[in-house]
C-alpha cells in the first residue's frame, strides 16, 4: 500500500513553471550573464556553452539573439562605450572651468563604480576584434574636449593656448590612472578622491587647499574668494 506524503513547499515551487521571457527580455538576460562572465574570465575564456548555462537557456538562443560570441561581446562593448561617452560628455556642460573638470573626474569614478564588470571588458579588450582600442580613441576624445576647455581659459588669462594639448594630455592621464589604482582599493569615497584629484589639477602641489571639497559649478575657487575685490 503506497501512502502518499503531503505536498510540500519544494513540490509546489518545482511544479511552477518559469515564466518565459520575452525576447527583448531574454536578450538582456544574456547581455547581463555575459557582461560578468567576459569581465571574470576575459573575451578567450569564456565559452557560448558556459553564457547558455548560467542564462538557463540552450546554445541556439545565444546564436539565435546575437550570431555567436563575438556579436554578443561587440554589442556589450559598445554599450559600455556608450554608457561613458555619456557620462563624460555631459559633465562637460557650460559651467566653470574648474566644475567641469571636477565633473570629469567624478564621471570616471562613478562608471567604473557602478559598471565595474563594463570598465573592466573595456581596459582588457579582445583579441579577435577591434575593440582593443576604443578604450584608448575614448579617452582621446575626452583629452580633446579637455584641450578645448583649457585653450579657452588660456586666451582669457593671457597665456599660451598652444599648450593646452600638453595640459589635457597631463590632466585626463592624471585621472584615468588615479581612477584605475581607486578600483582596487575603493578607498577614500569617490567624491574625496575627485576633489583631491582637482585640487592637484587646480592649485598644483605649491597652492593645495588643506580640505579640498566638490564645488557647485557657480561656486568659487579658494584663491578667487582671497582676491580683493
Amino acid at each position: 500500500m503506497t501512502v502518499d506524503r503531503p505536498t510540500t513547499k519544494a513540490d509546489q515551487v518545482q511544479r511552477v513553471p518559469r515564466a518565459r521571457m520575452t525576447g527583448p527580455q531574454r536578450r538582456h538576460q544574456l547581455i547581463e550573464v555575459a557582461r560578468g562572465l567576459f569581465a571574470e574570465k576575459g573575451f578567450e575564456a569564456t565559452a557560448v556553452e558556459e553564457i547558455a548555462q548560467r542564462a538557463g537557456v540552450s546554445k541556439p538562443v545565444v546564436y539565435e539573439h546575437f550570431g555567436g560570441k563575438e556579436g554578443l561581446y561587440a554589442v556589450i562593448v559598445d554599450r559600455e562605450m556608450e554608457t561613458l561617452l555619456e557620462m563624460i560628455t555631459s559633465s562637460l556642460s557650460k559651467n566653470r572651468s574648474r566644475y567641469r573638470v571636477q565633473q570629469v573626474a567624478l564621471a570616471l569614478l562613478t562608471y567604473m563604480e557602478d559598471r565595474t564588470d563594463g570598465f573592466q571588458i573595456l581596459m582588457r579588450g579582445s583579441s579577435t576584434s577591434d575593440d582593443t582600442g576604443k578604450y584608448s580613441s575614448l579617452l582621446n576624445d575626452a583629452i580633446s574636449q579637455v584641450e578645448h576647455i583649457l585653450g579657452g581659459d588660456f586666451e582669457r588669462r593671457g597665456r599660451d593656448p598652444a599648450l593646452a594639448p600638453l595640459y589635457a594630455q597631463a590632466l585626463v592621464g592624471m585621472v584615468t590612472s588615479t581612477a584605475q589604482w581607486w578600483l582596487d582599493v575603493r578607498e577614500p569615497s569617490k567624491e574625496v578622491v575627485a576633489a583631491h584629484l582637482v585640487n592637484l589639477c587646480w592649485n598644483g602641489l605649491v597652492n593645495l587647499e588643506a580640505d579640498p571639497h566638490l564645488v557647485g559649478p557657480n561656486e568659487p575657487t579658494e584663491s578667487e574668494k582671497k582676491r580683493p575685490s
